[in-house]
C-alpha cells in the first residue's frame, strides 16, 4: 500500500517537485498557489483537466487530404522526371507540416491550459513510440498525438485498442499488412514485450496466435484511416495467453489487459517517467495494487501516485535528468520568454537528440543519464545562453538526411526572430541592490532546491564583483545557474 505524504511535508519544494514531474516546472508564483491551495486540490488542479476548457486548435492541415488518392495515381502514372519532381514538392511541404506540429506540440506544453495532458502525451509517444521515419505522413504523427491526448487519463484497455488500431502504428509496425495467408508477427510481439507485458511472459506461440487474431486490420486505400477487412481475417480457432477461441484483434488485447503483470508493467514505466528512476519490487506491487483497485483507469491512479509518500520521497526528488524537451520547455517558463522560432527549437531538440515524432528505434528513448554526454552538455550550455541573451545558437551539425538540410537552412531564415529574456522582471525590485537576495530568489526559481554551497558562494562573488547590479550581470548570473550540474536534474 502506499502511503500518503502527511500535509505538514506540502510544502515550497514538494509543490515544485510536482510541477516539475507532473508539468513542465512552475515559476514561483505558480508553484506558490499550489503550496496554498494545498496538496490535494493541487493534485486535482493538474489531473482532472479535462475539466479546464482546451480551445487550442489544430494545424490547419490536420485533416484526410481528399486528394490524396489521386495524388498516388498521379505519382503511379507520372514519368520518372515527373515523379521526381512531385516527390521533391511532397517532402518540401512534409517538411513544412512537420516543423509547425512540433512546434504546435511545444507550444501546447509551454503555454497549454493542461500541462499534464501534453505530460502524459509525452509519455505515450515515447512508449508508443513511432517515427516520422516510416510513417512519412504529418498528419497521421498528429492524429496519433492525438489519441495519445484523448486517451491520457482513461482505461488501459481503450488505450491500448485505439493504439493498436492507430494508423500510424500500423504502418510503422508493420500490421496494416498482415493477412490470414501472411500474418505479420511485428505488432504481435512488440504489443507483448514492449508495450504491455515485458520479455518472459508469453511464448512464442502466443506471437503467431496473437499475430493471427490480429490480421484484417488495415488502412483505408487512401492510407489515412482504419479500416477492418474481414476477407484478410484469419477466423480460425486460437489459443493466445490461456484464452480459447476464434479471437480477434479485441479478444488480444483484453486478454493482454487482463495479465497480472501488465499492472506491474505498466505501473513501472510510469513511475519511472515521473519518478525518475524504476520502483523497487516492494514499491512496484503497491502501484500495480493501487492501478488494479482503479481498474487501470489512468486518472485515479495518478492521483494516488502523486500524494504518495514515496513520490516525494528525498531519494526521487532532484535526480531525474531532464529530457531535452523538458529542459527546453521549462526553461522558456521559468524564464518567462517565447519559445525560440520553430526551426531553431527543433534544431537544438534534434542536437540533444530528442526529435519529437522521429524516436530513435521502437523502443524509444532510453533517457535518464544516457540524456548526458559532454557534447550534450556543451550544446545545453549553448543553448541557454541563446534562450538568456536572445541570440541565433551555434549552427547543428548538417544531417544527411534532405528533411534536415531543408530544417538547418529554415534555422538559419529564422536566427532574427531570437529575443533576449528580461531577466530583471524576474526579480522582486528589493532583490537588485542584494547580491545575497538575488542569488536566493534566482535559485528558488531555476534550481528550485538547494544548491550546492560552493556553486552559490560562486555566484555570490560574480556579482558582487559587477559595479551595478544590471541586467546584463543578470543574465550572467543565469547562465552560470543553467549551466550548473543541479540546472539539468528535475
Amino acid at each position: 500500500m502506499l502511503n500518503r505524504l502527511p500535509d505538514a511535508q506540502w510544502n515550497y519544494e514538494t509543490a515544485a517537485h510536482l510541477l516539475n514531474r507532473a508539468a513542465f516546472s512552475g515559476t514561483p508564483t505558480e508553484i506558490g498557489a499550489l503550496v496554498a491551495a494545498g496538496q490535494d486540490a493541487a493534485i486535482a488542479r493538474l489531473v482532472d483537466y479535462e475539466k479546464i476548457p482546451d480551445t487550442t486548435p489544430a494545424p490547419d492541415w490536420a485533416k484526410p487530404d481528399p486528394n490524396r488518392l489521386e495524388l498516388m495515381r498521379q505519382l503511379r502514372t507520372a514519368t520518372e522526371e515527373q515523379r521526381r519532381e512531385m516527390q521533391k514538392n511532397i517532402r518540401i511541404e512534409e517538411t513544412r507540416q512537420l516543423l509547425q506540429l512540433r512546434d504546435w506540440w511545444l507550444r501546447r506544453m509551454a503555454f497549454g491550459p493542461r500541462p499534464l495532458q501534453e505530460k502524459l502525451t509525452l509519455f505515450w509517444h515515447g512508449h508508443f513510440a513511432t517515427s516520422i521515419e516510416k510513417v512519412k505522413d504529418p498528419y497521421l504523427m498528429w492524429l496519433q498525438n492525438d489519441t495519445f491526448r484523448k486517451n491520457a487519463l482513461g482505461s488501459w484497455q481503450k488505450m491500448l485498442v485505439a493504439v493498436s488500431k492507430d494508423p500510424a502504428m500500423l504502418l510503422w509496425l508493420d500490421n496494416a499488412r498482415s493477412t490470414k495467408n501472411k500474418p505479420n508477427e511485428n505488432y504481435a510481439r512488440e504489443v507483448m514485450e514492449l508495450f504491455s507485458l515485458g520479455e518472459g511472459h508469453y511464448t512464442e506461440k502466443d506471437i503467431k496466435e496473437a499475430a493471427r487474431a490480429l490480421t484484417g486490420w488495415d488502412l483505408t486505400p487512401d492510407r489515412q484511416a482504419f479500416r477492418d477487412v474481414p476477407y484478410n481475417h484469419d477466423f480460425g480457432d486460437k489459443v493466445f495467453l490461456g484464452l480459447n477461441g476464434k479471437l480477434d484483434g479485441e479478444d488480444v488485447i483484453r486478454q493482454i489487459t487482463k495479465h497480472p503483470q501488465t499492472n506491474l508493467f505498466m505501473t513501472a514505466r510510469l513511475w519511472n517517467f515521473f519518478a525518475g528512476e524504476m520502483p523497487n519490487p516492494k514499491l512496484n506491487e503497491a502501484l500495480a495494487a493501487a492501478f488494479s483497485e482503479n481498474k487501470q483507469q489512468f486518472g485515479p491512479f495518478l492521483k494516488v501516485m502523486f500524494a504518495s509518500e514515496e513520490f516525494y520521497s528525498p531519494r526521487v526528488r532532484h535526480i531525474q535528468v531532464k529530457s531535452p524537451v523538458q529542459w527546453l520547455v521549462s526553461s522558456c517558463r521559468l524564464l518567462e520568454r517565447d519559445l525560440p522560432p520553430a526551426p531553431i527549437a527543433n534544431n537544438m531538440l534534434r542536437t540533444l537528440r530528442q526529435e519529437l515524432f522521429a524516436p530513435p528505434n521502437v523502443k524509444g528513448w532510453d533517457g535518464g543519464i544516457a540524456w548526458i554526454t559532454t557534447n550534450s552538455l556543451l550544446n545545453r550550455y549553448n543553448y541557454a545562453a541563446s534562450l538568456v541573451e536572445g541570440t541565433a545558437p551555434p549552427p547543428s551539425a548538417t544531417g544527411a538526411k534532405k528533411m534536415e538540410m531543408m530544417m538547418d537552412r529554415m534555422a538559419e531564415n529564422a536566427a532574427a526572430g531570437m529575443g533576449p529574456a528580461t531577466i530583471a522582471n524576474l526579480l522582486p525590485p528589493g532583490d537588485l541592490g542584494n547580491a545575497q537576495k538575488a542569488v536566493t530568489t534566482l535559485t528558488n526559481r531555476f534550481i528550485q532546491g538547494p544548491l550546492k554551497e560552493q556553486r552559490a558562494q560562486a555566484l555570490r562573488d560574480y556579482i558582487q564583483s559587477a559595479p551595478a547590479l544590471n541586467e546584463s550581470v543578470l543574465r550572467q548570473a543565469v547562465r552560470l545557474l543553467m549551466s550548473t550540474p543541479d540546472y539539468q536534474l528535475a
